[in-house]
């Protein structure tokens, strides 16, 4: 007998709380038509299956509400953090379980403080010491070592001409202070002053671009009329920045026009080093 409509499936469901295989029995419908009928309807509490975790979770609750933290009650329970919050998550704290949980962390936060301070200070100590050290081997820079620091870096972070495109120039992009002025630097000692190449800044739309080449032109003392508009970068809401606020000044672009025989020269440099790296190399 299949002449079954859906309100006497429900019915079967509702009012004589049979289960999918009862009522596939009673009325001779297929399972997955009988599931469909039913969809919607919860299943009768008899027909569901005891959960082994039943008792772990009303136990996690009752943690909670007496103002556990996640981590404590996945410790005394057995079970993963993860587990742990998924259990207790809906669970609202009070204002005394809110005051109990911020005290225990206020106090795991002291004592993980105290655990580590001597870590902290032996470590800041031995740092200092490797800084003082490794400064005492770069004394004053000559010649030749901006000019070769100034080749290197170019390399790694200039623009460079591919085998599929010529492109013979000086441009020169970074967001670090440090690293553009040693860079201004070599340029210097090639003879191209700073008032020379143009400046561009590459920042974020979100960010203050005028702002951002005010400060580039007083941090590395460049003139503010050799700045060209800024180039800024499409803001992504869906990508967590971590450069952002009045410490974010963008990138800076250094360009230096009519600068295919430096190029050329930079390319030189770096073929004899990299050649010189080779023949040591060989010799070893």
């Amino acid at each position: 007998m299949t002449d079954f409509d859906a309100a006497d499936v429900r019915r079967l469901r509702t009012e004589e709380q049979l289960s999918v295989r009862e009522i596939r029995a009673r009325t001779g419908l297929g399972r997955n038509r009988v599931y469909e009928l039913l969809r919607g309807v919860p299943p009768p509490e008899r027909t569901r299956r005891p959960n082994a975790k039943d008792e772990l979770r009303a136990a996690a609750v009752a943690l909670r509400s007496t103002g556990h933290s996640v981590p404590e009650i996945a410790g005394r329970l057995g079970v993963s953090r993860s587990t742990a919050y998924l259990w207790v998550r809906h669970v609202p704290l009070d204002d005394e379980a809110g005051e109990e949980l911020a005290r225990r962390r206020a106090h795991s936060k002291a004592m993980t403080e105290a655990r580590w301070a001597a870590h902290r200070r032996a470590r800041d100590e031995a740092r200092a010491e490797a800084h003082e050290s490794a400064a005492k081997v770069v004394g004053r820079l000559g010649e030749r070592d901006l000019l070769l620091l100034g080749a290197a870096i170019y390399w790694c972070e200039g623009a460079k001409s591919k085998p599929w495109r010529r492109y013979d120039h000086v441009q020169f992009i970074n967001s670090d202070p440090g690293l553009l002025s040693l860079f201004l630097r070599f340029l210097e000692t090639c003879g191209i002053d700073r008032a020379v190449p143009t400046y561009r800044v590459s920042i974020h739309e979100t960010a203050d671009s005028a702002a951002a080449a005010e400060w580039w032109a007083g941090e590395l003392g460049l003139p503010a009329h050799r700045f060209q508009p800024a180039s800024l970068k499409r803001h992504n809401p869906a990508t967590l920045r971590r450069n952002t606020g009045e410490g974010y000044h963008g990138c800076l672009v250094i360009n230096v026009p009519r600068s295919r025989e430096l190029y050329w020269r930079i390319e030189g440099m770096i073929a004899e080093l990299f050649r010189s790296v080779a023949e040591h190399a060989s010799m070893d």
